[in-house]
């Protein structure tokens, strides 16, 4: 399965051998050190200044306080700790060099020294939760790694290459899923995206995973798989309501390959696969469309296959909807078939790190869905399951019988 993005601090250091990778991300400065003693010098020199000028009629040095409170929300611990004991430090020495009441200059320190006290124990919590949360993703992530096999995968009739980026936003997590089977039947590949977000996509997309692999192997007919998959997404819904849990449903593409010219598919609902051709890039219409998996009890038609042409030195490119919905800055949508155009005469790798760079650069790094892509060509040596190069080594990549 494939599942914001979190900027990097520029105080931001490795972790320490045996760090908790979770708990030092989650307690990274958002504000380097040096920089917050200047600032709090600076606006500690002001307050004092004015409060001079003020005298006691209107005394400004009370104002000190929040410097701990906002602390604990951009700072560490001990970076929130410093400010306190600073301004706790201030306080004390103006008051004591004041001429006022007694009991007031008791009360304003023992005052400042509570709010500050606040500030450290708000900076602490601050992190625990966040520290908790990165943990949550991190296992929602190395989770969806684990049921996701790694690209390429080869088979005898096709070389999936690919790429397969989550979210790490605990509120972001998706569904995302791929598959590549070999089967007494072909090969047979499946590409979909779960409703919705959080770890309950996850539990639909894994259901609908293990019930394709299985099917694939099992199941004569493409559409026999694309049932046993339905069946499982609806027992999965079952589950999930008797549990409490939203029902979901599942878009996805199957596809079939036999080693001819021609692809057997199965839409359920999901993006159209394009055509890479003769340096030309074209979507492919396919005109059986069914509802998503999960819900075919409210189509009311039976799902069909249709073929489409796969020529010798032609390609298939399917994806989720990550790629096509990103946004840049201004919210425009990103250009796919523009942009999958002027690749079209490349090779399946370079396209791959081109899209895979070009929507990092259009949406600055900043996303909201998963992203899976696909593209699906002919192991080179025609009637084996010759390997394929590894995109990102150049290594042959391991075979699947």
């Amino acid at each position: 399965m494939v599942m914001g993005l979190r900027r990097p601090s520029a105080a931001r250091t490795a972790p320490l051998p045996g760090a908790d990778p979770a708990e030092t991300t989650a307690g990274d400065a958002r504000i380097g050190s040096w920089a917050l003693a200047v600032w709090l010098l600076l606006l500690t020199v002001a307050v004092v200044l004015l409060d001079t000028f003020t005298g006691n009629d209107l005394p400004l040095i009370p104002l000190l306080v929040v410097l701990p409170a906002l602390a604990s929300v951009f700072c560490t611990v001990r970076q929130t700790t410093g400010v306190a004991v600073w301004v706790t430090l201030v306080v004390v020495g103006s008051r004591i060099a004041s001429t006022g009441a007694f009991w007031d200059v008791v009360f304003l320190i023992g005052f400042t020294a509570l709010a500050s006290a606040l500030g450290v124990v708000a900076c602490a919590a601050r992190i625990r939760h966040a520290t908790e949360v990165a943990r949550l993703r991190s296992a929602a992530v190395a989770l969806q790694r684990q049921i996701l096999r790694p690209l390429p995968i080869v088979t005898r009739q096709v070389c999936a290459h690919g790429f397969y980026e989550p979210i790490e936003e605990d509120r972001f997590v998706g569904g995302d899923i791929y598959e590549v089977v070999q089967s007494p039947h072909g090969t047979r590949v499946i590409i979909g995206d779960v409703q919705g977000k959080g770890l309950p996509a996850i539990g639909t997309g894994f259901a609908a995973l293990g019930a394709f692999r299985e099917a694939a192997v099992r199941e004569p007919d493409l559409t026999a798989v694309a049932g046993a998959v339905e069946d499982a997404v609806v027992r999965h819904n079952a589950f999930s309501a008797e549990t409490g849990d939203a029902e979901r449903f599942v878009t996805a593409l199957l596809l079939g390959f036999d080693g001819g010219d021609r692809v057997r598919a199965v839409n359920c609902g999901h993006l159209l696969p394009w055509l890479l051709h003769d340096g030309a890039a074209s979507a492919v219409d396919l005109h059986r469309t069914s509802v998503p998996l999960g819900i075919a009890e409210l189509g009311g038609e039976a799902r069909t296959a249709e073929w489409i042409d796969f020529l010798p030195g032609a390609a298939l490119m399917v994806f989720t909807d990550g790629v096509t919905e990103a946004r840049d800055a201004t919210g425009d949508f990103y250009p796919f078939a523009e942009r999958l155009g002027r690749w079209a005469g490349r090779g399946p790798d370079e396209v791959l790190k081109e899209l895979q760079s070009d929507l990092q650069t259009f949406s600055g790094g900043v996303r909201r869905d998963d992203v899976a892509v696909l593209v699906l060509e002919r192991p080179p040596a025609a009637g084996g399951a010759a390997p394929c190069p590894d995109a990102g080594t150049g290594e042959p990549a391991p075979q699947h019988p």
